[in-house]
């Protein structure tokens, strides 16, 4: 594994790099993350409030992650049920959207958008369009050919999830193409 200095991430800041935590579901993620940069890690779960009191921090940082945040890793396959697993994703970004709101004194979320031609996850053409009853087959079918493998493990926020998810944020569009191909939500402390 290949050390990078924390410099190469935090510039010329004075911020020290363990004030920067880094969590995920994932121990071995965070762990890396704390070997090349000196981030603090933290293993959160996959549900629940996380372990840090209200207002904990200056600013959270979540990108291209609320919209994993669905459904149990081990039910991503085999819940096909698109209204079933909507509810479910809804219900879990909800709450997540939720702790960050808590968390944070300030926050920027970016979520990819569920309209955008090109799914940012697979790189599949129009594959966010289809329903979850075909796209866990085609995304199982294309993994064993096509260039990017991925999981369905994800539901991609539309304008109105994110203004409900984060109704006290500012919500930007990032486009190419000319389309709305991410949507960020924010608010400054």
């Amino acid at each position: 594994m290949e050390w990078y200095p924390y410099h190469a991430i935090l510039g010329d800041s004075s911020i020290f790099p363990a004030n920067i935590y880094v969590a995920d579901i994932d121990e071995q993620a965070v762990n890396e993350a704390a070997t090349r940069y000196g981030f603090t890690p933290v293993v959160i779960p996959e549900e629940g409030r996380l372990p840090f009191p209200d207002k904990f921090f200056d600013i959270v940082f979540c990108s291209s992650v609320i919209e994993h945040v669905t459904v149990p890793k081990e039910e991503v396959w085999t819940l096909v049920s698109g209204s079933r697993f909507r509810d479910a994703a809804q219900r879990h970004q909800n709450e997540f959207a939720d702790e960050i709101r808590r968390l944070g004194k300030g926050y920027f979320v970016q979520a990819p958008y569920r309209w955008f031609p090109i799914e940012t996850h697979s790189w599949l053409p129009f594959v966010s369009y289809v329903p979850r009853r075909l796209q866990v087959p085609l995304i199982r079918f294309t993994n064993r050919f096509w260039m990017k493998k991925t999981s369905p493990d994800f539901y991609l926020p539309t304008m109105r999830d994110m203004k409900r998810y984060f109704p006290d944020a500012s919500i930007l569009k990032e486009n190419a193409l000319g389309m709305t191909k991410s949507l960020i939500a924010y608010r400054r402390s």
